[in-house]
């Protein structure tokens, strides 16, 4: 078996692009000299030391094992073999991937109707390079034009076992320098799940977001490792490690990030979610929204706890982004402005931070850079009872000596946000120097507020 993971190895260095031989060839350096053929232990889910919003589900054993088959050579589609394994299985089984194998997914998948399934994943997948079959074919989402390569959904469903998902990035990152218009795929979709558990998994180079979590209850990602940078002058653009939607009761723990957007995004009508114990580097930080961005539409982000979180090389730490009133644009792609809704209750907590551009962003001016007009129109979509505290560390050289930005488009429609035990340090020494503007400035204890940089977010 060592002898055919090489012949594969080398095949995928011969047909690959740099990145996707770097996974795999990092896939290969973590496996034990002597392959495992037989199942993996399901991982223990234990949340600690905060607890979700809710108890999940039990979720009972499994009593029948499916093996997927593969053509193992690195270039064969073996999708009908992975179909056929998890229809088999579905109800009651175990789909196996077994250590040491390959596997090549180039047909969407959908597995949206699972139930009592776990999904054992110790193998290498990767989705082909195929960019024209994918923007025609990957499950097309309901925001941002995001789309998925495949999506899980159901009830009960368990996906685990060590192995490594990867996104053949490269192409998209090369294709959407080229055409920003382009439908770049998430790499892990899940879409309508109501209990489950995502865990011990390695995923690189997602074209677009690393995980899409929408219209699901019940769900917890552990142990998972996030890793993709750009091999190419064209930057991995809008990789968040995971992006929640209408979706309740989720928790994000124990992971690694290492990405170029939010680690983590709470988008619209996220509700009950706990992210705790996070590695994030390079991102965008633990962000709420973008929200308000279509008008006629209502975007609730509510009860959400974020604790225990290091921030490295980010634009932010903790991070709360709101459209204003009247239409603003971001980038080409992405436009908007309008919406109403709200963003209640809110805890950041412990958050340590290195080399980040804002230790703290709050904005309903998001993508609005003339001030005067985001305060003519101000944000439909409110923002209340948010509470950051020991939040400490030091910010980078971009916008010294301020290490922070609280930026209201009206006091009447941003209230009670405090801000304590805050110690953050710009490179010049200067301590919690601020950008304040519409709030108040009472509850934001031990900051220095200022009108510097007041128009930028």
């Amino acid at each position: 078996m060592l002898f055919k993971t090489s012949v594969v190895a080398l095949l995928l260095h011969a047909l690959g692009a740099s990145a996707t031989w770097l996974a795999y060839e990092e896939y290969v350096s973590r496996l034990p000299k002597t392959l495992s053929k037989h199942q993996g232990t399901r991982p223990k889910i234990a949340f600690e030391p905060k607890q979700p919003y809710s108890a999940f589900p039990k979720s009972p054993a499994r009593t029948r094992d499916c093996y997927v088959q593969s053509h193992n050579d690195g270039k064969t589609d073996d999708s009908a073999y992975i179909l056929s394994a998890v229809n088999k299985c579905n109800n009651g089984g175990h789909v196996i991937f077994p250590q040491g194998t390959t596997y090549v997914i180039g047909t969407a998948l959908n597995f949206t109707d699972l139930k009592h399934i776990d999904i054992d994943i110790q193998a290498y997948i990767q989705f082909t390079n195929d960019t024209d079959y994918w923007q025609a074919n990957a499950f097309k989402q309901v925001f941002q034009n995001a789309t998925t390569f495949f999506q899980i959904g159901g009830e009960d469903v368990n996906v685990y076992g060590g192995g490594m998902l990867d996104g053949n990035g490269q192409i998209w990152y090369d294709l959407y320098a080229a055409n920003i218009y382009i439908l770049r795929p998430v790499l892990f979709g899940t879409v309508g799940l109501n209990s489950g558990s995502i865990s011990d998994l390695y995923f690189r180079y997602s074209p677009q977001y690393y995980n899409w979590v929408a219209n699901s209850t019940d769900v917890v990602f552990q142990d998972i490792n996030i890793s993709g940078f750009t091999q190419s002058n064209n930057t991995a653009k809008n990789t968040d490690g995971w992006d929640t939607y209408r979706s309740s009761n989720i928790v994000i723990q124990n992971c690694i990030v290492n990405n170029g957007d939010d680690c983590v995004s709470f988008k619209p009508n996220s509700t009950e979610m706990l992210v705790q114990n996070m590695h994030c580097n390079g991102s965008h930080g633990i962000s709420v929204g973008s929200l308000g961005q279509y008008v006629g539409e209502v975007d609730i982000v509510e009860n959400v706890y974020v604790y225990n979180v290091s921030m490295f090389n980010a634009s932010d730490g903790a991070r709360i982004k709101v459209w204003p009133g009247s239409a603003a644009e971001l980038s080409g792609d992405l436009q908007g402005g309008g919406g109403t809704g709200r963003v209640n209750n809110i805890t950041y907590q412990d958050i340590s931070v290195t080399n980040v551009d804002y230790a703290i962003e709050i904005t309903q001016c998001y993508g609005q850079k003339n001030l005067t007009l985001c305060n003519a129109y101000p944000s439909p979509l409110t923002i209340s009872n948010v509470t950051i505290s020991n939040v400490h560390g030091t910010t980078s050289t971009k916008y010294e000596p301020i290490s922070g930005y609280v930026v209201c488009s009206s006091p009447s429609v941003c209230t009670n946000i405090t801000l304590t035990d805050i110690a953050v340090v710009a490179p010049d020494g200067v301590e919690n120097e601020f950008t304040c503007g519409d709030v108040d400035e009472t509850s934001l204890q031990g900051i220095n507020c200022t009108t510097t940089n007041l128009g930028y977010n």
